[in-house]
């Protein structure tokens, strides 16, 4: 087990890694819209999600991956109503194969934003 944690995504608010490495798979812990400075990025959805998914991103750089690796995400957000927007943001993201996905609203999330993303990720060794 590698854990990973990158310069580019904002620290964990824990005592965890932002994902962990075991063979050709990588788990990431869940990310939400926080700036590198620690600070949330905005009170808008669609801007959460596109900061969430840009941490996400960081953070499978860091593993040595990218959208592309990514087999699983769970999404979980604070309101259901908040699912087209999401979605739309989210979308753009995987121009080409879609993982599979789960997305659960849930009743409150970490500093009180309004989406958390986790992702599982797979990079075929050639």
């Amino acid at each position: 087990m590698e854990p990973i944690n990158s310069k580019n995504a904002p620290e964990a608010l824990g005592p965890y890694s932002h994902g962990v490495k075991v063979g050709n798979m990588f788990y990431s812990s869940g990310q939400i819209p926080l700036t590198l400075e620690g600070e949330i990025i905005s009170d808008d959805v669609e801007e959460q999600t596109k900061q969430v998914m840009e941490n996400v991103g960081a953070v499978l750089e860091a593993a040595g991956m990218a959208f592309e690796n990514i087999v699983k995400t769970t999404i979980f957000i604070s309101d259901m109503g908040d699912f087209p927007k999401i979605n739309d943001v989210y979308g753009a993201y995987f121009p080409g194969k879609l993982p599979a996905r789960s997305c659960v609203e849930v009743s409150r999330l970490p500093k009180d934003v309004q989406v958390e993303i986790e992702v599982v990720a797979s990079k075929m060794e050639p």
